[in-house]
């Protein structure tokens, strides 16, 4: 172990459980997941209401999303060929709107974080994701989708399970807003601006950091959109702006009270040329994407959609303080456990 992962070590593990039934005896813990499967319900109950297929994507494939903010993939064998471990499922979402017009998964992510996202108290090195496609959609078709789940799932909890909500020690009304109105919208060229004057320096041609998006999520009560990311911040699937070179149609979705990302999504790029050519701009040799680009070729649909990491959706609602408490057996990044 390096000297930078005992120190994280030391940090982390002050109240990581040394053990599962440690970690799931806890009945803050018991409480956080009866929660977390009552969002899981809702999330399928509103889904399917809005005529969504549930589908369930592979969870090992000969690529995945490349676009994962610095941490790494895992590599197996396969059969003597080298597969990866799914970091998100993008590609395999577009694909299926050749079967189904709407669809959505809810299935495992790996990543192996950077050691130092150990301690930001949002990321886990394996996480669940919330995958929602829309074929013929717009970015703003995906975001009122985003919105209006978010909201039916946060009132599902606060109606049903205001007795764990109260365990936790979560404020029911931090979710008045929440319910009762749109979400607020920014771009991310807003977005840095009001980090820089507020003295945080974030790089206006990438992603707003781990700290910044901290520092706007605090100002707020009610979660908000920030839109139009720069192009080289993202990865080649996200749909550049034909109207504003150099910005894509995409989104994230930022939690209020300090919690950060909730959501990412986008209007998602389609045409094969354009696919090809945004490649090799994000540095990815079109050759490791054979499959995907056969089916760009043959044509797939155009569409929108987003991700919402489960983990971090439940830790938000529940009012925990770090992430690995919204899992059952959480995977800190740097941290062996089982």
């Amino acid at each position: 172990m390096t000297s930078t992962s005992v120190e994280l070590d030391a940090r982390v593990t002050r109240r990581f459980p040394s053990s599962p039934d440690q970690h799931l005896v806890d009945e803050s813990t018991r409480a956080t997941l009866r929660v977390q499967s009552r969002m899981l319900a809702a999330t399928r109950a509103f889904l399917t209401g809005q005529g969504f297929q549930e589908l369930l994507p592979p969870v090992i494939g000969p690529v995945t999303d490349p676009g994962i903010r610095g941490s790494k993939q895992v590599d197996i064998d396969f059969y003597g060929h080298k597969y990866k471990l799914m970091t998100s499922a993008i590609l395999y979402k577009q694909a299926s709107l050749l079967a189904f017009d709407k669809i959505f998964y809810i299935a495992p992510n790996v990543r192996l974080e950077p050691l130092e996202t150990a301690v930001t108290h949002r990321h886990l090195a394996e996480f669940h994701q919330i995958d929602v496609e829309v074929r013929d959609a717009r970015r703003e078709d995906a975001m009122e989708l985003a919105e209006r789940l978010v909201a039916y799932v946060v009132d599902e909890v606060v109606r049903e399970l205001p007795g764990d909500l109260e365990r936790l020690g979560r404020d029911r009304d931090a979710f008045r807003e929440l319910v009762t109105g749109a979400f607020a919208r920014t771009t991310h060229k807003e977005a840095t601006a009001d980090l820089v004057a507020l003295g945080h320096p974030q790089d206006p041609g990438a992603e707003i950091d781990w700290q910044g998006e901290e520092i706007l999520s605090a100002k707020t009560s009610r979660p908000f959109f920030v839109t139009d990311y720069p192009k080289g911040s993202r990865g080649f699937y996200d749909r550049e702006d034909p109207a504003q070179p150099g910005v894509l149609r995409n989104f994230d979705l930022i939690a209020p009270e300090g919690y950060g990302e909730l959501a990412s999504g986008s209007e998602r790029e389609y045409d094969y040329a354009a696919l090809v050519t945004r490649m090799r701009e994000t540095g990815e040799n079109p050759a490791k994407y054979g499959w995907y680009l056969d089916l760009a070729r043959r044509g797939i649909p155009a569409s929108s959609g987003f991700g919402i990491g489960l983990e971090r959706f439940t830790r938000y609602v529940t009012g925990r303080t770090a992430v690995w408490e919204a899992s059952a057996y959480p995977k800190l990044p740097g941290v062996v456990s089982a």
